[in-house]
């Protein structure tokens, strides 16, 4: 698909929401954040809605600034009641936060400008989470998900993120093929991402602003994903082990996309 030159032409067509907006339902519900960073970029969002704050002395004591900052009271609790609440597994570091899950960013909403994340069926939230966290770590504009194949935001996956589920846009939409072709009509350069690609990332000229289409460990990139993209790139390795985990990879994609891409 050929990239639109004049940049008044880069702009998204209106949204194609379905009946009944699924994306309200699907990625819907009360859910349970946990751990000190979480639970402190939830209070600092001003989008988040706060309900029972469950915290032990310790906890509140770190929390204190932003607890305040938020006019919230937070319940006193035991390690021991938190763990019943969540299961044992949980690393909770003495907080838990009852809340709801963040409207949707729409993708007609996203500036034409920086660098998207995009995921193509990554369904682990452990994962999910990872990418949140490095794409806050690089200043990255948001990340794209389709909503029927991505992991509720729920507090693990939030826990993985590190607050970055609270400070970066997540854009949910219907049809990743077509998503994709409002980018590209935006006026984004769409680099996919795979080991087979036929350039090196390190070597391709990337330029802003830029799409990098990431997917899922084992499957990688969908065939109309693929289609889609303007370029395939793969992140050249060394050693036996040549492949990557898509967090990995998308740490190392933001790093040569800030090092490298440059504005039109």
């Amino acid at each position: 698909m050929t990239r639109p030159k004049n940049k008044s032409q880069r702009r998204f067509r209106p949204g194609r929401g379905r009946p009944g907006n699924p994306r309200r339902t699907v990625h819907s519900g009360r859910i349970l954040l946990y751990g000190i960073h979480a639970v402190e970029a939830a209070l600092a969002n001003p989008r988040r809605t706060i309900g029972r704050l469950l915290a032990t002395e310790n906890a509140a004591r770190r929390l204190e600034a932003a607890i305040k900052a938020r006019g919230v009271k937070a319940e006193d609790a035991l390690p021991k009641q938190l763990d019943r609440l969540l299961g044992s597994d949980a690393v909770h570091q003495g907080v838990v936060l009852e809340t709801e899950p963040l409207p949707p960013v729409e993708l007609e909403d996203v500036r034409p400008e920086g660098t998207l994340l995009v995921l193509d069926q990554v369904t682990d939230p452990q994962n999910v989470g990872a990418v949140l966290r490095s794409a806050a770590a690089f200043g990255a504009a948001g990340v794209v998900l389709p909503e029927r194949h991505t992991p509720r935001f729920t507090g693990a996956l939030a826990k993985a993120a590190s607050g970055a589920l609270d400070t970066v846009p997540i854009i949910l939409i219907g049809n990743l093929a077509q998503s994709l072709g409002q980018l590209g009509e935006a006026g984004f350069l769409r680099v996919g991402l795979a080991e087979e690609g036929a350039e090196p990332l390190e070597t391709t000229a990337l330029t802003l602003p830029l799409a990098l289409v990431l997917g899922a460990e084992g499957k990688g990139l969908r065939q109309l994903t693929r289609e889609t993209c303007d370029r395939l790139c793969r992140i050249s390795t060394k050693g036996p082990l040549a492949s990557l985990n898509v967090s990995n990879a998308a740490a190392i994609a933001l790093h040569w996309a800030s090092a490298t891409a440059a504005k039109n």
